[in-house]
């Protein structure tokens, strides 16, 4: 650029910036909380609960006293039919808070239970 006689010489144009957009999904960091009880199970013969073939140590379920062989036939008040009805009725809860498990030991003896689900990592 050639500058003219007695001109002052004008500053770089500078870009306008402006704030990112909002992005209309959340972050893919950003996960919601769910609810675990650090137990492994699967349908319990006949239909009748979620058997329970793993209990993590720590975790909720070893603190709240279930051990393996338990079966789990309701949570929070809803009969639980299978595995994967525990798997629903887990992930419906809020973890922090505590919720009521009636089991039935391999002795048969039925127990019920308070336990308080922590949070899946």
């Amino acid at each position: 650029m050639q500058q003219q006689a007695g001109a002052a010489p004008r500053p770089p144009a500078l870009a306008q910036s402006r704030p990112p957009a909002a992005s209309a999904s959340p972050s893919p960091s950003v996960r919601p909380v769910r609810a675990a009880l650090g137990v492994e199970a699967v349908d319990a013969p006949k239909g009748a609960g979620a058997l329970l073939v793993g209990v993590h140590v720590p975790g909720p379920g070893y603190t709240a006293g279930l051990v393996r062989g338990d079966v789990l036939i309701a949570f929070g008040g809803s009969r639980i039919g299978s595995a994967g009805a525990l798997a629903q009725a887990v992930a419906a809860a809020r973890p922090g808070q505590q919720v009521t498990l009636t089991v039935r030991h391999g002795s048969g003896a039925h127990q019920v239970l308070a336990v308080t689900p922590g949070v899946v990592t």
